[in-house]
């Protein structure tokens, strides 16, 4: 799978050496650097060694480039977008929790979508009806 994850603000891809590289503060506004899984549906998250956060806080993403919020604030502030460009450089809306521990993502391809995590039914209703 080569899929490549592009900051839908300035186009600039975050995807490095297999991870979705982010620039990021925590609920304490301390700043640091969280690479996550490009799988859609693995959670596995790697922070900076000074930077801390905890379940059922957020965390802010920003574009390591741009430095753009990435804050789907059009949809729900507690989800951060992404675009995805597959293999055949499709490309996906894809939105997932900035909320630490509640793991839910969903990839948006023209009217429909795919979920994915334990906790993917608490955004759903956003998604279900509506056309991004």
């Amino acid at each position: 799978m080569n899929n490549e994850f592009i900051c839908p603000k300035c186009g600039g891809g975050l995807t490095a050496n297999g991870f979705v590289v982010f620039s990021a503060k925590n609920a304490k506004s301390e700043k640091g650097l969280i690479l996550l899984s490009p799988h859609l549906g693995d959670y596995t998250k790697i922070l900076n060694k000074s930077f801390r956060v905890e379940d059922g806080s957020k965390v802010k993403f920003y574009c390591p480039l741009c430095h753009a919020d990435l804050t789907a604030t059009e949809i729900h502030e507690n989800l951060v977008h992404l675009i995805l460009l597959d293999e055949g450089n499709n490309r996906h809306n894809v939105y997932f929790s900035g909320i630490v521990g509640e793991y839910c993502t969903y990839k948006i391809s023209d009217d429909k979508y795919e979920k994915f995590g334990d906790a993917s039914e608490n955004y759903e209703m956003y998604f279900k009806s509506r056309r991004i």
